[in-house]
């Protein structure tokens, strides 16, 4: 009588998991999953196809410890590239996803600029998983903010969007109100060199009066979608340190990968 029991309420539960898989997979029949790039069949959501995720260009291997930069070959762990030796920056740690190349630019300038803000869930388990150490240290996720008056026209920041996707998946606090665009600049994309993208960027942020206070002496994780030369990040790190607050990473989507001799 006890096996006859256990062998029912076996076959009971398996009986309860019918109805979600069978709806699961008419959803799926209905529904196909698509690859987040260019829209064809796979096997779940959120997912990139075999073909897209082939012509990625991750950021991985051998890394600048502190910009994330990648080197060519490993020159040991803790090793610095020579941007960061000659002028370290405010931050202490920045990781991407991936290369900012032909493969990913359209994904990107499509969640960016295109609406495609259904990208956003795939995007930031993808970060989940590369920027681990970094949300493991975190007490606040920061998105690097748009002006006002870009945001009006954009409609929305790609950046807070995926700040806030990346917080819920790591159970981490969305903070999107710590930092402020203190003047409107122009787009850094029209800038022609590095040194003009810094001087762009020079006290564009700042972090408004009410909000000090839970700076002071956290951590703080910024998020931006592209690192092209740091300049943005910079800025930001710059405008947390003087509120007071602790140790400051990055975590972006994408970076400008600079040739070989840029590193040591």
């Amino acid at each position: 009588m006890r096996e006859l029991r256990i062998a029912v309420g076996r076959a009971g539960a398996r009986a309860q998991t019918w109805p979600p898989l069978l709806l699961k997979g008419g959803l799926d029949f209905l529904f196909p999953p698509l690859c987040v790039a260019c829209g064809g069949r796979v096997s779940e959501v959120h997912a990139l196809c075999s073909s897209c995720w082939q012509s990625m260009a991750f950021v991985e291997g051998a890394l600048c410890a502190c910009c994330g930069l990648p080197f060519e070959i490993d020159p040991g762990e803790g090793t610095v590239c020579g941007g960061c030796y000659a002028k370290p920056p405010r931050f202490q740690r920045a990781r991407s996803l991936v290369h900012y190349d032909e493969a990913s630019k359209g994904l990107i300038l499509a969640f960016k600029y295109g609406d495609r803000l259904d990208r956003a869930p795939a995007f930031a388990r993808w970060l989940e998983r590369v920027g681990r150490p970094l949300l493991e240290d975190a007490d606040l996720i920061v998105p690097v903010p748009l002006h006002r008056w870009r945001l009006w026209r954009r409609r929305y920041n790609q950046s807070a969007i995926l700040a806030q996707h990346l917080a819920k998946a790591a159970g981490k606090p969305f903070t999107p109100f710590v930092l402020e665009r203190a003047r409107a600049t122009p787009s850094q994309g029209s800038m022609p060199s590095a040194k003009a993208r810094r001087r762009n960027m020079l006290g564009a942020f700042r972090v408004p009066k009410d909000q000090r206070d839970g700076v002071r002496n956290r951590n703080i994780l910024l998020v931006d979608d592209v690192f092209t030369t740091g300049a943005t990040l910079e800025s930001c790190a710059r405008a947390l340190q003087r509120a007071g607050a602790g140790r400051i990473d990055a975590l972006t989507l994408a970076r400008v990968v600079r040739p070989a001799s840029h590193t040591i």
